[in-house]
């Protein structure tokens, strides 16, 4: 016997119960404790050398998955502050912020929704990179990477 829930949301989480009567030896049961998480978050660090392009794709371990199907977005991280590079949506073209003004103009939305950066500068040095897919109103997946620049 089993127990198959679809469209899994945050609020299926709880305590789930199989009881079932036997015989001769009465009722059994068994219990399970579901929790579905929210977001899933990786970490990654990116070396790249001053000058060089960088390249960072957004979930490192989903390559065989389409992720032109799914809404996206890249943000950048520094100083605690996180603002908003790039936004993308099934279908249309990618939409650059304003806070890409930070780069300088330098990013771009590249093939598989990586994010490129070129040229890399010193102030690139560890700011975080991530990249947030949103697969179902309740399911983010996010990928972030810190970025470490080193000179020739």
């Amino acid at each position: 016997w089993a127990l198959h829930l679809e469209n899994v949301t945050v609020s299926l989480s709880g305590q789930y119960e199989c009881t079932f009567a036997t015989y001769p030896y009465g009722t059994k049961a068994a219990r399970i404790q579901l929790t579905v998480k929210a977001e899933e978050e990786r970490h990654y660090l990116k070396k790249v050398c001053l000058e060089q392009t960088l390249e960072i794709p957004c979930l490192e371990d989903a390559i065989s998955e389409n992720l032109s199907i799914y809404p996206l977005k890249w943000l950048v991280g520094e100083n605690g502050r996180e603002e908003e590079l790039v936004t993308k949506e099934p279908s249309c073209p990618a939409v650059y912020r304003n806070s890409s003004m930070l780069l300088g103009q330098r990013v771009l939305l590249g093939l598989n929704n990586a994010l490129k950066v070129f040229p890399t500068k010193i102030t690139d040095d560890g700011r975080v990179f991530s990249c947030h897919v949103l697969y179902h109103p309740e399911r983010v997946q996010k990928s972030s990477t810190t970025v470490r620049v080193f000179g020739k």
